[in-house]
């Protein structure tokens, strides 16, 4: 009867990540839209500054040839004549580059030209002025350069040069005006695009309330009635149960034997449908004395280093992964010992969606070994044995079933009371008021985004990629940054020593959890507006800081274990040093603020 509920419970929560990836996805796509077209505009407005500033230059290295054609014509000492020349050149040199940049751009310099069809037509329209220029200063030049006496030839080249170069800046000048013009242009549809990626966001908020928020909801919140339905009727069941044991006192023998035979061999374990262990339980493995084991073994090479009892329980794994199995087998420890199991194999899919098998497994051994005394029982009490075996496995599953309810009141009291919120303000608004709605889409707006933190804040203490990725710089650097949008605090990383070496997997993440703790305190208890995470290290050493303003305590005070009050961070801080062969340190003193240390060996 507990099995409805929970496979519904497990449906919801499938269809419930779904709609909130489908959210999500939404959002990041128009951010990220948004991010590229107005990159690309802002793209195109710098390569429309360098145009103008190559335009400029061309205006002003025409007038620099013009006035040095005209020095030319004037001086009388031959001396100066060569250099002049010289100059002339490479000016003439730079126009003409200049000039073919604004046309045809330059690969060298990363540069692109895309000419509007009207800059195109007036460049075709500068040309002749530009080509006459070019033609009657090297023609001047050669005069020039050969001493020739030919004063009327020099004066017409003058006069052409002169005439050609003012028709090319009044050209010039309508060039760089209509630069600016299509510049200007740009910029506007620039706006008329930021506006319609504000609208388009704002039409996805909106429907991502009416189509996913709201309905998920209404959905969660019958879940959550089946659930609380679901948990009464087990409590109902098991104190009948108790009911029906006290009636059995003739059974009382068999029943405290097999009472004390599993309070000492209660086993569990998880493993792959391939038969490879993901998790097993501290009885388990004291039980095969595999206190130390590798954590992707075969959960049949744990179980009895016998090989025909290894391919049968292989066989079983194998022929029973997806519906599941229940029954009895033998197995051998390491030390020869024959181990007798009674065995419930129940398939499930874990939190990342993917297939696994649970072992709930009981040490029947002592039992095996009295099944004389079992034999002697009458059919009645071997049914109330079975009777009893299934009361403790169904207490094994409303155990499960109670921290799945927890967890659902977490995610109703929380989201859910926002969500709840949300629905009430949103059919509030009155559209005959404009004032007043208009103060209540803002109160949407905030409601909406703290729901959205809500959801992020939930899953921020999963592991981040960039962790896995790019290492533990990376990861602490994202980790600071959102932190310090959520909590509004002034949270930075100051990579001391530019450390990028990549570490074992299981050093980096112990590091990032141990900073996230200590960061995480400084938010929480400490009242402070100021974090700063410091990492440097030396040639064996790697040390991270975690330095705050806050209000600080007294270290005497402070609590060496956890109880029921709490301390529990700092104990899981140190055990993780611990794991990672590191040492940790905390220094403070009332309203002086705390200063974590945590040093590790890179050797």
């Amino acid at each position: 009867m507990t099995g409805t509920p929970r496979s519904l419970d497990q449906e919801t929560f499938n269809r419930l990540r779904r709609l909130y990836i489908i959210a999500l996805g939404a959002i990041a796509f128009s951010l990220i839209a948004s991010q590229l077209l107005i990159r690309k505009y802002l793209n195109d407005q710098e390569n429309d500054s360098r145009l103008v500033n190559v335009a400029g230059r061309q205006r002003m290295l025409s007038q620099k040839l013009n006035k040095e054609v005209l020095l030319l014509s004037v001086t009388k000492s031959p001396e100066a004549i060569p250099s002049l020349t010289d100059s002339i050149q490479y000016t003439m040199d730079r126009w003409v580059t200049a000039h073919q940049i604004l046309q045809y751009g330059d690969e060298s310099q990363d540069f692109s030209v895309e000419n509007s069809p009207e800059v195109t037509q007036m460049f075709e329209e500068i040309n002749p002025y530009f080509k006459q220029v070019i033609e009657a200063t090297q023609n001047f030049i050669f005069l020039k350069s050969a001493n020739s006496a030919d004063s009327t030839a020099i004066a017409a080249q003058l006069k052409t040069i002169n005439t050609n170069a003012n028709s090319f800046l009044v050209k010039m000048d309508e060039i760089v005006n209509q630069y600016d013009s299509e510049a200007k242009a740009k910029v506007e549809s620039l706006k008329r695009l930021e506006l319609l990626i504000t609208v388009f966001t704002l039409l996805v908020l909106v429907g991502e309330f009416l189509i996913i928020f709201w309905p998920s909801a209404k959905a969660m919140k019958a879940s959550i009635h089946e659930l609380m339905d679901a948990e009464e009727k087990a409590i109902r069941m098991a104190k009948n149960a108790d009911i029906l044991s006290q009636s059995k006192e003739k059974s009382v023998r068999e029943l405290q034997a097999l009472s004390k035979a599993m309070d000492q061999i209660l086993l569990f374990a998880r493993i792959t449908p391939e038969g490879y262990i993901t998790h097993i339980g501290e009885r388990f493995s004291r039980l095969y004395k595999a206190q130390k084991f590798n954590i992707n073994a075969k959960i049949s090479d744990l179980l009895s280093p016998l090989e025909n009892e290894q391919l049968t329980i292989d066989r079983i794994i194998a022929e029973n992964k997806k519906a599941g199995w229940e029954g009895e087998f033998k197995t051998t420890s390491q030390t020869g010992e024959d181990i007798w199991l009674d065995v419930s194999m129940i398939p499930f899919n874990s939190a990342e969606d993917k297939s696994e098998l649970i072992l709930i497994c009981l040490d029947i051994t002592k039992r095996k070994e009295f099944m004389h005394q079992v034999e002697q029982l009458t059919k009645e009490s071997f049914e109330e044995k079975m009777h009893q075996q299934k009361v403790i496995s169904r207490q094994i599953i409303e155990n499960q079933e109670n921290e799945q309810n927890r967890i659902a009141k977490d995610i109703h009291d929380g989201i859910g009371q926002m969500l709840t919120g949300l629905k009430y303000l949103l059919e509030s608004v009155d559209t005959t008021d404009p004032e007043k709605a208009e103060v209540k889409i803002i109160k949407l707006k905030e409601l909406t985004s703290n729901i959205i933190k809500g959801v992020r804040t939930a899953t921020f203490n999963l592991t981040p990629p960039e962790l896995k990725d790019y290492g533990i710089v990376p990861a602490l650097t994202e980790l600071t940054q959102e932190l310090s949008k959520l909590t509004g605090k002034d949270i930075v990383l100051f990579n001391k020593s530019e450390f990028s070496q990549r570490l074992d997997s299981l050093v980096e993440i112990n590091l990032y959890r141990i900073t996230q703790e200590a960061i995480n305190n400084a938010i929480k208890y400490a009242e402070s507006s100021h974090i700063i995470v410091t990492v440097s290290h030396s040639q064996n050493i790697l040390s991270i800081i975690v330095d705050d303003n806050g209000k600080g305590f007294d270290k005497s005070k402070l609590k060496s274990k956890p109880d029921e009050e709490g301390g529990m961070g700092l104990t899981f801080m140190q055990e993780r040093v611990k794991y990672i062969n590191g040492r940790l340190f905390i220094n403070s003193s009332p309203n002086e603020g705390t200063k974590v240390t945590l040093n590790i060996p890179l050797t």
